[in-house]
């Protein structure tokens, strides 16, 4: 790697700094959840690379600067993440296009989608951007009491198994998270029995 490169410790102070929320090294130390003496380690490396550097404001205070450098960095590496989640966002909806494919073609044709985060609204994204056949689909807060005619598709990150009584379902972070496009692992579970899926 490149010595003048930036670590993730010294991005994060990087963009702290730039950021001009806190101004003292104690406060930088406490965000960073780092030691004094290694967050002024930290800050010495940066203005050495040359990316920040310090104004005197008077004998006990100083104020840390982003230079053009850093500015620089700050920038690009800000657009490698952003490109990054881009891209990650773009094997989420290929994945889920796969599974809904899969379910659909094993003739379930209602869903229930549980939660309302992100990944909750990409469902119908994805199934309009592809053309998916029709399918009835209803957005619920918490599992049903009774029993209902579909497919319950969990979007929730803190889900307990044990409150689903009713119906099926199958729990979407637990099968992007399968794909080896996300993890490195196999996952076949789909292709090789659909309904198996549904009854997790």
């Amino acid at each position: 790697m490149d010595h003048l490169s930036l670590n993730e410790r010294e991005f994060e102070l990087v963009n702290i700094i730039g950021a001009e929320l806190i101004s003292t090294q104690r406060d930088l130390s406490r965000h960073l959840n780092l030691s004094l003496g290694l967050t002024n380690m930290l800050i010495r490396r940066l203005i050495a690379k040359g990316y920040i550097r310090i104004r005197q404001l008077n004998k006990r205070k100083v104020q840390y600067i982003l230079t053009p450098k850093g500015f620089s960095e700050k920038m690009r590496k800000s657009v490698k993440y952003t490109l990054k989640t881009i891209r990650s966002i773009g094997l989420i909806k290929e994945r889920l296009k796969e599974i809904l494919t899969t379910l659909i073609q094993s003739n379930h044709r209602e869903f229930f989608i549980l939660g309302s985060s992100d990944l909750a609204s990409l469902i119908e994204i994805v199934m309009n951007e592809n053309h998916l056949p029709a399918c009835r689909i209803q957005h619920i807060q918490e599992i049903p009491n009774e029993k209902v005619e579909g497919l319950i598709l969990i979007c929730e990150e803190e889900f307990n198994r044990d409150t689903v009584n009713t119906g099926q379902c199958v729990n979407l972070l637990e099968e992007i998270a399968r794909k080896n496009h996300l993890n490195g692992s196999d996952f076949n579970t789909l292709e090789r029995n659909p309904d198996e899926l549904a009854k997790k």
